[in-house]
């Protein structure tokens, strides 16, 4: 666990990552506040080796979430400088996460992405006012990119079907973001293509009901994503580390992908393809939000995934869920291979508990998986 973890051009001194948290405290423009720059700073002076960011939206059209990061222009540099500096001067690295929402983004009545349709209205400043029964709505109903026209079944969003033109425009977006994020001082990036954002989507057959080139068999439901990342090595140059995070399988208990989702063989293949389009590293993850909470307290949720991979791929392989305990952490990465674990909540709950560790307190994590970090922005632990 404490020992160095290189990824291309990145040295991090440790193989413990925070994994990409959403802390919701950007302004409304994308740019991290100062109570941001002071959680992530209290990480790094904690000991961790690598901070992932929350993620950050590559286009104004992809916004995620309220409070969300953004990187989808060049006015972030000084923000986004000062921030990598504060990290940096606790031996840490940091890497930025970056997404395009898609239809999982979650969004005021008033955001102006509404499209007015028979099932909204407009008042006099163009905010769009949504009317009952918005589950019931068959037609595209935000200005948001998607697979294909098929509505969320978490947000009950319908986004509009992505032409080819759109795609490239997308693709694009996520090099630029990155070619930003490399000139900024980042120590890299994670492409997310995971939890059901546009580009896992995109690899989803649920989502995915396409009949040309981008849908139908696994090579063409992945190769939107399988762009970007080429995209964004392009941008980037040949060593600038390019994680990729994906889905094990996208429902917990479906690991053959019998429900429509991705399954774990599927995404093994996406994951080689990954490897072969320019990605550094594999962040694995999954379902999280099925995950029963404080009765899996303790258990990686994705560990024999990520430790299939590390046989079949040879390149670094990241596991993010469920790590709360040092012996089971050492155990796994010895004996899987897994090059790096990455943990949130544990950081919420023990912002030093790198350090702790490393000074010889071995004890889990007291983090006991009670999700109220995730009930409000700023993500609050119930024990502090």
């Amino acid at each position: 666990m404490f020992d160095p973890l290189v990824l291309g051009t990145s040295s991090a001194k440790s193989s413990i990552i925070r994994a990409a948290t959403a802390e919701s405290l950007a302004t409304s423009a994308g740019k991290p506040t100062q109570e941001l720059v002071g959680k992530l700073e209290e990480l790094a002076a904690g000991g961790v080796g690598t901070i992932i960011t929350g993620y950050a939206y590559v286009t104004q059209d992809g916004k995620p979430s309220e409070g969300a990061l953004g990187i989808y222009d060049d006015s972030f540099s000084q923000e986004y400088r000062a921030l990598v500096n504060r990290v940096h001067s606790h031996d840490a690295r940091i890497i930025m996460q970056l997404v395009y929402g898609g239809s999982k983004s979650k969004l005021a009545d008033d955001d102006p992405r509404w499209l007015v349709s028979d099932n909204a209205l407009a008042d006099d400043s163009g905010h769009v006012a949504l009317e009952a029964g918005l589950s019931q709505r068959k037609a595209s109903n935000v200005r948001i990119i998607g697979p294909s026209a098929v509505e969320n079944p978490r947000t009950h969003l319908v986004p509009m079907e992505a032409t080819h033109g759109d795609m490239a425009r997308i693709a694009q977006a996520f090099g630029a973001a990155a070619a930003r994020a490399k000139s900024y001082g980042f120590d890299g990036v994670e492409i997310h293509a995971a939890h059901g954002y546009l580009l896992s989507q995109f690899l989803s057959g649920s989502f995915n009901v396409r009949d040309d080139r981008y849908g139908g068999a696994l090579a063409n439901r992945a190769r939107f994503v399988l762009e970007c990342v080429s995209e964004t090595r392009r941008q980037v140059g040949s060593e600038f580390p390019i994680l990729v995070k994906v889905n094990s399988c996208d429902v917990l208990g479906d690991p053959k992908g019998d429900l429509g989702g991705l399954g774990e063989d599927e995404s093994a293949q996406v994951c080689a393809w990954l490897a072969e389009a320019g990605a550094s590293a594999i962040d694995v993850s999954g379902d999280w939000h099925a995950v029963p909470g404080r009765e899996v307290a303790g258990k990686p949720f994705f560990a024999a995934f990520g430790a299939r991979l590390a046989r079949e791929l040879a390149l670094p392989i990241v596991v993010t869920g469920g790590w709360r305990d040092f012996a089971l952490i050492e155990r796994h990465m010895a004996e899987d291979g897994i090059a790096a674990i990455a943990m949130s909540r544990p950081f919420i709950c023990e912002p030093d508990l790198a350090n702790r560790w490393l000074a010889g307190d071995t004890a889990p994590s007291k983090c006991t998986s009670c999700g109220y970090c995730a009930s409000k922005p700023g993500i609050p632990c119930a024990q502090q």
